[in-house]
């Protein structure tokens, strides 16, 4: 039986749509930025603290690097391939991990159109005090941590349900199955 979501739309597909809202978000913003700053420039929106730097990122996420660009990219379609099991396997009931692999494959594919047209990744947000500033990311960055942090949630509010001690059953329902 198929579990209903309110307009007649399957729970399994409900947060779908994030997938393309995300890709679009990071695209056009990094398109803002490749056309109106130069590679390196700098512009403070809340003075040192946060800038706009526009950079190249060869590596992944947060600036990890994990050797040659292909190797990025067939990490890459690897982990899309996993969120898209790990999607598919999940109960119809379960909202929070389905948003949040929602958000993880947007981030994802987001990344993975600059590796296959630009060979790295365009980042900007650059957020920091003084000399400690936090690796430059982007907004494809964003949604694969907020992701992450969401799938954290679930599934260790899945394990606490899981592991729950079961409830004693009531005189009633004993009787019930004694009499069947």
């Amino acid at each position: 039986m198929q579990v209903q979501a309110r307009g007649g739309v399957g729970l399994r597909v409900t947060f779908l749509w994030i997938i393309p809202l995300a890709v679009a978000i990071d695209q056009a913003s990094k398109f803002i930025v490749r056309g109106s700053m130069a590679l390196y420039q700098s512009e403070p929106v809340l003075g040192n603290f946060f800038r706009l730097t526009y950079i190249h990122n060869p590596g992944a996420a947060f600036g990890l690097n994990l050797g040659s660009p292909l190797l990025h990219t067939a990490f890459s379609f690897l982990a899309l391939g996993i969120i898209v099991y790990l999607y598919r396997s999940l109960a119809e009931n379960e909202r929070l991990l389905r948003l949040a692999l929602c958000l993880v494959l947007g981030g994802a594919v987001g990344n993975i159109i600059d590796r296959l047209y630009l060979g790295e990744v365009v980042d900007f947000f650059d957020f920091g005090l003084g000399d400690l500033r936090w690796p430059i990311f982007n907004f494809a960055d964003s949604f694969v941590t907020v992701g992450v942090l969401l799938l954290a949630l679930g599934y260790s509010r899945r394990e606490k349900t899981d592991s729950s001690p079961e409830q004693p059953s009531s005189p009633e329902s004993e009787e019930e199955t004694v009499r069947e």
